[in-house]
């Protein structure tokens, strides 16, 4: 067992360096790998959309790499030489975004193609790994750890868990590539969007009538609102703090105390009107005006909103 763990050490040390030492590409389309440059040799196996690969040897029909094609299944043969992108190839930082854009249609669609939300994420990753200097890094960045995001969320939806008041009581989606996105693009809209992500491992699953919850969140929106102002999210979290305080008025109703009730219902009133003076383009600014209607006609937009 110590040998078999030893060689497989050994192995994996390899086929780090030789990603370090050789030049990478990124896969626009799903390739067979043959164990030799002919159509009629043996098949080891498949290249998805987006895989990285590392470029061994070329000729002017096939190219030889080494793909990792899961966590424990390494191949090294031949493909045909197409739709490798490599750093070198001309535009190939918006062919390969221009593919990560297909996919994430097909994924959109009802009767799209299996598992074209992961080739996007991995097609959008590889535009900012193989191209960190173009202009659609950054998105490319940002949209990859968005669709990781989405697809983590999906799972954590599933679990009992998810429903528990304290948001420590679930798991967390994973924050790695929203964090990536935040340090390697400060400053921009993108890591701007990526930090309003991160406010969603913070939120309660369900508040159960508690008061605590609501504070919180409405705490964290407004100051994300107010520290990142140029944020195409900040509308939206003004929006959220102010429906939050507006959920408080009924709670604390309920609760017997009457000059929270009275001092959440004139912070959602003052939340909500920034949204509309400060965010009048969008969808933001009517949602706010909807809910300052209801405050100010003392209907509730939380709990039994039926009279």
């Amino acid at each position: 067992m110590k040998s078999r763990a030893l060689l497989l050490l050994l192995f994996f040390a390899s086929l780090e360096t030789s990603f370090a030492q050789n030049q990478h590409g990124g896969m626009i389309r799903v390739a067979s790998i043959y164990i030799s440059p002919d159509l009629n040799s043996a098949r080891l196996g498949e290249v998805k959309r987006g895989h990285e690969v590392v470029i061994l040897a070329t000729n002017s029909d096939w190219v030889q790499v080494e793909a990792l094609l899961s966590e424990d299944k390494a191949v090294t043969g031949w493909i045909p030489n197409k739709g490798v992108i490599q750093a070198s190839t001309p535009d190939g930082d918006k062919v390969l975004f221009g593919e990560a854009v297909d996919s994430e249609d097909q994924a959109s669609q009802r009767h799209g193609r299996r598992g074209a939300a992961q080739d996007a994420m991995r097609l959008y990753y590889r535009v900012y790994d193989l191209f960190p200097n173009s202009s659609l890094a950054g998105e490319a960045l940002y949209r990859s750890a968005d669709i990781r995001w989405q697809l983590d969320k999906e799972d954590v939806s599933t679990l009992p868990s998810s429903h528990e008041k304290e948001a420590y009581l679930r798991p967390s989606i994973n924050e790695d590539l929203m964090k990536q996105v935040m340090k390697k693009f400060p400053g921009t809209k993108w890591a701007d969007l990526a930090a309003f992500h991160l406010i969603e491992n913070k939120v309660c699953g369900d508040w159960q009538g508690s008061a605590k919850c609501p504070e919180k969140e409405a705490d964290m929106y407004e100051k994300y609102a107010s520290e990142h102002p140029q944020s195409p999210a900040a509308a939206e979290a003004m929006y959220d703090a102010a429906w939050r305080q507006a959920a408080l008025i009924e709670i604390y109703k309920t609760d017997d105390n009457t000059k929270k009730s009275a001092e959440s219902r004139a912070k959602a009133i003052a939340l909500a009107q920034r949204v509309v003076n400060q965010f009048p383009q969008g969808d933001w600014a009517p949602r706010a005006q909807l809910l300052l209607y209801m405050i100010q006609q003392g209907m509730p937009t939380y709990g039994n909103q039926q009279d």
